[in-house]
């Protein structure tokens, strides 16, 4: 649910109309309101539906948010989660910091979207308030591809199944592939494309095209990307795709 507060009730109320559960709130278009005027409108759209927050970084059209908007946007009865997508620790560690601190860890779920520290997130014990807080799972970009190898790799999250060195030796690999499919590099102007071309070299699109014609792979980025597809094939799912895309195509 997007755009300032008029825009925001439609999308919600159509939302609404249509079956949908949540709104995920995106505050992107807000960018000069006060913390008071960003809850109210939060409020708004959740007397119509029940919320997830969303963090999104600046690099992407995000704004700041600080601890005080998250202390209170938690206090809000009918919100249900938070993705938090800052791509920044100390911001997200606020995050967490802040849903502790309401006393409801147990009533909003906490969902990654830090797709540079993706098992990092989702490895790490967050104690705060006298309370332990893990991330319930991720809304990433990342997991557009290599879904299967994504799903096994929340699995032994969820089953303490990663020893310390182990998880952070895969995190460390895992940022580095995601760094070349979004175009860290180049303030992630590639990062739609990127996907896509992963996508296309497994057969599942016939091209990387995007809504905007313009929107295309940075120079040195599609090396970038061939690059982690060479260091990192245990991360890649291709033989379970290919196992299944005719099934999928028909």
């Amino acid at each position: 649910v997007c755009g300032t507060r008029k825009q925001a009730m439609a999308e919600a109320q159509l939302a609404a109309s249509l079956g949908y559960d949540i709104a995920l709130v995106s505050l992107a278009e807000l960018k000069d309101e006060s913390v008071a005027e960003l809850l109210d409108h939060s409020k708004s759209i959740a007397s119509v539906l029940p919320v997830m927050g969303f963090y999104l970084q600046p690099a992407v059209g995000g704004r700041l948010l600080p601890y005080e908007f998250w202390r209170r946007f938690v206090d809000i009865e009918n919100v249900v989660a938070i993705k938090v997508a800052p791509f920044n620790r100390y911001q997200t560690v606020e995050v967490v910091r802040a849903v502790a601190e309401s006393g409801r860890a147990h009533e909003v779920a906490i969902y990654t979207g830090n797709d540079d520290n993706i098992l990092t997130d989702l490895l790490t014990p967050f104690d705060f308030a006298g309370q332990r807080i893990r991330m319930a799972g991720g809304l990433l970009g990342q997991w557009a591809v290599w879904t299967k190898t994504a799903v096994a790799q929340l699995a032994r999250v969820k089953s303490n199944c990663y020893n310390v060195s182990e998880g952070l030796a895969l995190a460390s690999q895992m940022t580095d592939a995601n760094a070349a499919i979004f175009d860290a590099a180049n303030q992630f102007r590639g990062s739609i494309p990127g996907i896509h071309e992963i996508l296309r070299q497994q057969g599942l699109l016939l091209g990387r095209w995007c809504l905007d014609p313009h929107e295309e792979l940075s120079p040195g980025q599609l090396e970038e990307i061939e690059r982690v597809c060479r260091s990192y094939p245990t991360l890649q799912d291709d033989a379970f795709v290919r196992e299944h895309l005719d099934e999928w195509l028909r």
